[in-house]
């Protein structure tokens, strides 16, 4: 089974990049992020004519997130995370898929730094890692994928020195990621390319892309059962040379079929419960 991340930069009007990659990668399921577009104009029927169900938490011209899978029906369990019940972004969303529970996140990006946009950050990575706790101590199969917008080492950003001010890369934001995985998730690129530099994402300006100047930004983690079917993951670094592409590449893992038992769905969708 292939999953995979991928943040769109704009559903709509990125479509024809989007559809051609899902067209060609043909994941299993697809984790989409930034869909900059309100829940009445998500792109469901092209989406659905290459096979893929969908749901989506929509936000008008900011954030939004998407669950598509090829491989079965999507059983959401919860849009929204605990903990800020005023919490209006659409930032996640959670749902079992082919006996997989699939945690679909855009985490903010917190500047500038300091001030209130990174305070936002640190509390919604407060309320992720209280989450995700809770989906380990539950033993389900669990992958939580999307655009953490933070390099968690300095391996994972083109030039440390000049991104030490900034709010992806910040103390506090690497520390919030080092939780989790001391929690027992597994960075599955990190775990299939260690020591390597790989990136995700490359600015728009300078050249950023044909310099390979980039940042690792994109991440899929797996719970304990899911390392054990860890096969491959890679990043589709040509999709972000396309004409009028997003700024991010996609990004996948491969699982064995060595199933864990399956997951049964509970409806969550109060995002302060």
């Amino acid at each position: 089974m292939r999953i995979a991340t991928y943040n769109v930069n704009g559903v709509n009007g990125r479509l024809p990049v989007l559809l051609r990659w899902l067209s060609e990668a043909q994941p299993d399921i697809a984790c989409l992020q930034e869909l900059k577009a309100p829940q009445e104009r998500f792109p469901e029927e092209p989406i659905r004519d290459l096979g893929y169900n969908a749901i989506w938490h929509g936000q008008k011209s900011w954030n939004g997130v998407a669950i598509l899978s090829r491989v079965g029906n999507i059983h959401e369990t919860r849009r929204g995370l605990p903990g800020e019940p005023d919490d209006s972004h659409s930032r996640y969303i959670e749902a079992v898929v082919n006996g997989i529970l699939v945690g679909c996140l855009y985490l903010p990006n917190g500047n500038p730094r300091p001030g209130p946009k990174f305070d936002y950050k640190l509390r919604w990575f407060d309320r992720l890692i209280a989450h995700a706790e809770e989906l380990l101590d539950s033993k389900q199969p669990v992958v939580l994928a999307g655009d953490f917008n933070v390099m968690p080492t300095d391996l994972d950003v083109y030039k440390p020195k000049r991104w030490l001010d900034d709010a992806l890369f910040a103390p506090e934001a690497r520390a919030a990621y080092a939780t989790l995985l001391k929690q027992g998730w597994t960075d599955a690129l990190r775990t299939r390319h260690p020591g390597e530099k790989i990136y995700t994402f490359w600015d728009y300006f300078r050249n950023a892309f044909g310099r390979n100047v980039g940042l690792r930004i994109d991440h899929l983690l797996l719970s304990p059962s899911l390392k054990k079917r860890l096969v491959d993951a890679q990043v589709d670094v040509e999709v972000r040379g396309w004409e009028k592409s997003s700024d991010h590449a996609p990004v996948w893992i491969e699982l064995s079929d060595n199933r864990a038992p399956k997951v049964s769905p509970r409806i969550r969708s109060a995002p302060g419960d």
